[in-house]
């Protein structure tokens, strides 16, 4: 996730930030899934990734909240200035 997000924030317009974004959501969700995987399989014990499934899951809501936004101030950005 960190690499992909230090991605996004060098993308090179508002749409490639906004794909780039999406990039990262992805990949905090396939965090999540393998946090699970981990946890049913009991190959760590739950005191370990519920933690960390925690903290993942606030970092998802994060870069979800953060795409919604990029896409409004990018709406309102082309509507400004088709005017």
């Amino acid at each position: 996730m960190g690499a992909n997000y230090r991605s996004a924030l060098r993308g090179r317009s508002k749409a490639e930030f906004i794909a780039k974004l999406g990039i990262v959501e992805e990949e905090a969700d396939e965090t999540l899934y393998w946090f699970e995987i981990i946890k049913e399989s009991e190959l760590a014990d739950s005191k370990v990734i519920d933690p960390l499934w925690k903290e993942g899951n606030e970092l998802l809501s994060i870069f979800i909240a953060m795409i919604k936004t990029a896409k409004i101030n990018q709406f309102e950005n082309k509507v400004r200035t088709s005017h």
